[in-house]
Formats: C-alpha cells, sequence, structure tokens
C-alpha cells in the first residue's frame, strides 16, 4: 500500500475530516507512514480562500475555482507528489472532486472545471462520506461560525451532486452511525480495496 493516495470527500458536514483523521491514526497504528493534508490547504493561497469563504462577499464562482485549482497545484508540487515519491500513503481531507462538485452547483462549464484539475495525480481510491442531507444540515448548524457556501439551499445541490459520482475507485459510506463504528467501516473498505492491512504485512514489504 506504500505510495498510495486515498481522498475523503463529501458534503459539508458529511464528516470528512473526523474520518481521515481516524483512517489516518489507523493506518499509523499498524506501522504505516502517513500524510495527512487537507484542501483548502495552510499556505498562503489556502489561508485567503479560507478568509473568502468567511467574508460578507466572494469573488465571481470562476474566480474563486481558480483560486483553489491554484492552491491545489502548489499543494500536489510542494505535498502530495513528494510524499507519494517517499512511498508514504497520502490521505487528503477534500481534492479534485471538491472543485467539480461545488463548481458544477455554483452554474460554471463542467468541461472547464475538468479541464482545471486534468493534469493532477487521481486518487487511487476515495472515500465520498453521506449521510442523509438532514444530518449534514444539523451538523452545519451546531458550528460555531459557517462559511458562505454551508447554507442550506447551496448544500442540498451539493449534496445531489455527490450522489452522482459514479467511479471504480470511490465508494460511499454513511457516516451518520457512531464515529467508531463508522471507522470500522472505512478501514474494512480499505482493506478490501488494497489487501489486508496489518503489521505482519508491513514487515514482509
Amino acid at each position: 500500500m506504500a505510495g498510495s493516495f486515498i481522498v475523503f470527500e463529501g458534503p459539508d458536514g458529511g464528516g470528512t475530516t473526523r474520518q481521515s483523521q481516524m483512517l489516518a491514526d489507523r493506518l499509523r497504528a499498524e506501522g504505516h507512514d502517513v500524510l495527512l493534508t487537507s484542501e483548502p490547504t495552510d499556505g498562503l493561497i489556502g489561508r485567503e480562500i479560507r478568509a473568502l469563504l468567511r467574508s460578507e462577499a466572494m469573488p465571481p464562482a470562476d474566480a474563486m475555482q481558480l483560486l483553489f485549482t491554484a492552491d491545489r497545484a502548489q499543494h500536489v508540487r510542494d505535498v502530495i507528489e513528494p510524499a507519494l515519491r517517499e512511498g508514504k500513503i497520502v490521505i487528503s481531507d477534500r481534492y479534485a472532486l471538491s472543485t467539480f462538485i461545488y463548481g458544477k452547483a455554483l452554474g460554471l462549464d463542467e468541461e472547464w472545471l475538468r479541464d482545471l484539475n486534468r493534469t493532477f495525480p487521481t486518487p487511487d481510491f476515495t472515500i465520498i462520506t453521506l449521510p442523509p442531507l438532514a444530518v449534514c444540515l444539523d451538523r452545519i448548524g451546531k458550528r460555531e461560525s459557517t462559511d458562505q457556501y454551508e447554507n442550506a439551499l447551496f448544500q442540498k445541490h451539493i449534496y445531489e451532486g455527490y450522489r452522482t459520482v459514479e467511479e471504480p475507485t470511490t465508494i460511499f459510506i454513511d457516516t451518520s452511525a457512531d464515529k467508531d463504528a463508522v471507522a470500522d467501516i472505512v478501514w474494512q473498505k480499505v482493506q478490501e480495496h488494497f489487501g489486508p492491512i496489518s503489521r505482519e504485512s508491513i514487515a514482509k514489504l
């Protein structure tokens, strides 16, 4: 499994951050060298994106997606690709699919969005965390602060967008259950995709 790229995607409130962290912790406990990262990043562009999302007025939708893509380009060059070359397991909380789903929900051209991301590495495995929409909205409602994208009407469009994804290396997981029970399901699916993962299997590499 060394040098593998796993991505967590899903609507806001879907549980990508929690489940990506729990998978990273479990893989590390099994002896794997894991890099856990996220988008928007903590880099200069990523910080600007986060600030814009929390501002009263944002740039046009296409300008925002160009910023997301620029942040991703730096992320891939400086973080993801070096880690993969070193044989690490890279887990990213959001990646290129977010640009496509959110951009499409904002009315942007699908082919233009795909072209923006065409040169980036393709994940080996994508996990879409998709509890019922009501669960996502309830979780968002409990947050101390929200951003421009975290409103109910827009999130319905995002949710439907994720539901339509059909890729052979992508699975859906309902994260409405207890977080530990969900983490066990994620672990099972990762093992089914990559093969059994254990300290013994690592020792044989």
